[in-house]
């Protein structure tokens, strides 16, 4: 489905007090009085995309000999996750955009809102009056961000001990947080009127961090198929709204019929039974982007779940070769996530939304989740994780080789909620005193032992939230192999714990543990290294400083 570029008048670039690289994407819809006819932008619009795609497809092609990819599996094959992820270990993620006005439900808001079964639904009428009259584009005004500072935001997520943080450049929603040349609803000339993504990729790297973006804009292709079902300023979408509520196609194939069914939604695991997008579409989504990659240069890009429908195959294939090419050139080593089978795992890096392993993992992969129980965008009233809990699932997810992309979700005026302030700040004290057994380091020949079992590779939503008991322990090794680690994961009351994985004569050490040290505590730490495993006596009472019921972490050496 093709949509008309709008053009919006008395907008000088100056009054968003926007960076410059803002002024290209303003100038092309900020330089004509009235809105240009539908044929005209269309137009327009379609040889901007013609000429994005025609780049990409020449910096990809088999006879390009300066690419270092091609767009098929057996180029991309040659991509190896860099060091630095592997090293970083903790990243924060940063659910923001419009979605964070009605602060109801959770971020998929803008969809729910026109669900009558849903209770957001239900809450959009009885709050903003029937939604003929106020749609999800009336939310963007209220979108002022007005106490929005890049900068206390990447120094409070330091202060976490995150190494990466993770912007949604754009949510399912259809709002780019980004000066997007390719739509007007962004965040540089609406709402905030700021480059959101351009001030924290500034603010990131000033900082010394790694900086990337998540796009969720396959899923717009569906998204707002229900607002078709109800009396909506969706399904009356002007030339100018159908950039914001896209195509609106419906999720499910046509019925026997051939009639749509809005309201259907087929299996999530099964994505071959989804109606597929356009070309159009798909150019769309390779150019948007392809754009990312060129004006915010990020280390590191995430891809929502439906990539992996199968129309996206050759499209994702094309970013891939184009954005490894691309950082190769300026330097950078990149991280591109996928998710569930959407690409071959030696192409790019798995990553399992709120879900977890239950083995160790040979190829690099990240886990990400939500300090919030409820959303990933901020809503009033949710529930909050505690801090021991968070860092219980990051030393598991790193003893088995794994990243922790942390969710937080900022309100709409900008400001982080107190209760994730409170939380990000005990994950970074733990991280002060324990950090060298997360940060720089490699997983062990065993990732641990312990009764508690992770539901595999689980994706059900928050059944990445564990009880671990002082049985459970996670080991990991510097870099060189040199020291092991040990993380118990509940401070035993007896004050002693055994590692039955670390028995005299085992296989996994060059040989025997020569030196034992609780990491944060100035005590002397008795131990015996036994047929039956590694038995050690622990100080009265945890290291100071730590939050609550969180891991203790044990050093040792085999070289004394």
């Amino acid at each position: 489905m093709m949509h008309p570029r709008i053009v919006l008048t008395n907008c000088p670039a100056l009054c968003y007090g926007v960076a410059v690289k803002t002024l290209a994407a303003l100038a092309l819809f900020c330089t004509v009085p009235s809105l240009l006819s539908q044929t005209t932008a269309t137009t327009k619009y379609q040889t901007h995309i013609d000429r994005q795609i025609a780049k990409v497809y020449a910096e990809t092609a088999p006879s390009n000999n300066k690419a270092r990819f091609h767009a098929n599996w057996n180029s991309l094959e040659n991509y190896r996750t860099p060091d630095w992820f592997r090293d970083a270990k903790f990243g924060i993620f940063i659910h923001w955009g419009v979605y964070s006005v009605p602060a109801f439900g959770n971020e998929w808001y803008s969809r729910n809102m026109y669900i009558p079964s849903n209770a957001a639904y239900k809450h959009q009428i009885a709050t903003y009056g029937p939604l003929d009259k106020f749609g999800y584009k009336d939310f963007i005004p209220l979108f002022k961000a007005e106490h929005f500072d890049p900068d206390a935001w990447i120094t409070l997520f330091q202060k976490a001990g995150a190494r990466y943080i993770v912007p949604v450049a754009e949510h399912c929603d259809g709002f780019a947080m980004y000066a997007s040349a390719m739509t007007p609803y962004n965040a540089a000339v609406m709402g905030p009127h700021r480059d959101v993504v351009d001030e924290l990729a500034r603010a990131t790297r000033a900082h010394g961090l790694h900086f990337g973006v998540s796009s969720h804009t396959a899923e717009h292709w569906w998204w707002y198929g229900v607002g078709n079902t109800v009396d909506s300023d969706v399904r009356n979408r002007t030339a100018q709204t159908s950039w914001l509520y896209g195509p609106a196609a419906a999720m499910a194939l046509p019925s026997s019929d051939g009639s749509t069914n809005f309201g259907k939604e087929p299996d999530p695991n099964h994505l071959e039974l989804w109606l597929p997008p356009d070309k159009s579409f798909l150019d769309a989504w390779l150019a948007r982007s392809t754009e990312l990659v060129d004006d915010y240069h990020p280390d590191f890009i995430y891809f929502d779940w439906w990539i992996g429908q199968p129309a996206f195959k050759s499209y994702l294939q094309q970013f891939a070769a184009y954005y490894y090419d691309r950082s190769a050139e300026q330097g950078r080593q990149p991280v591109l996530t996928y998710k569930e089978e959407a690409m071959p795992p030696n192409t790019a890096t798995l990553d399992i939304e709120r879900g977890k392993l239950d083995t160790l993992r040979l190829l690099p992969w990240q886990t990400d989740t939500s300090i919030s129980v409820h959303s990933w965008g901020y809503v009033k009233d949710d529930e909050y994780r505690t801090a021991p809990s968070l860092l219980q699932q990051l030393v598991d997810t790193v003893a088995k080789n794994g990243n922790l992309l942390l969710n937080v979700g900022p309100k709409s005026d900008g400001t982080i909620p107190e209760q994730a302030r409170t939380v990000l700040l005990q994950i970074g004290a733990w991280l002060h005193i324990n950090g060298e057994a997360i940060y720089n380091s490699r997983p062990f020949a065993v990732f641990g032992e312990g009764p508690t079992k992770a539901l595999k590779n689980s994706t059900e939503k928050n059944k990445d939230i564990q009880s671990y008991t002082p049985q459970d322990i996670r080991y990991t090794t510097s870099s060189d192999g040199r020291i092991l680690y040990a993380a118990i994961m509940a401070w035993p009351t007896s004050n002693t714990a055994t590692m039955h994985v670390l028995f005299r004569g085992n296989p996994y050490l060059p040989a025997p543990i020569c030196s034992v040290d609780l990491l944060g505590s100035s005590a002397h730490i008795s131990f015996e290294q036994l047929r039956d495993g590694l038995h050690v006596t622990l100080p009265s009472a945890p290291p100071p400083n730590l939050p609550g019921d969180s891991p203790i972490v044990l050093r040792m050496r085999t070289t004394c």
